[in-house]
């Protein structure tokens, strides 16, 4: 595993998504997940993004932790 930590910012702008400040507090206002729904199965992803969440957390990859502020962020 890759020890590299990534900001919220990177994490947007890797899944091809505005990163400034106003644009991520926009984005996780207009967006919530509901119960245990799994943050790469929400319907607001595309599949590229979707794809990507779910590999980056299976793998255990260095976004991991980036990705679990979102998943909490966004409930």
């Amino acid at each position: 595993m890759d020890s590299s930590h990534h900001s919220l910012s990177q994490l947007f702008d890797q899944l091809g998504l505005d990163s400034d400040y106003s644009s991520i507090e926009h984005f996780i206002s207009q967006h919530r997940l509901q119960g245990d729904l799994a943050l790469s199965k929400a319907s607001f992803w595309t599949t590229a993004q979707a794809t990507f969440l779910r590999e980056s957390y299976t793998q255990d990859a260095d976004w991991v932790e980036v990705i679990d502020q979102l998943n909490q962020r966004l409930r």
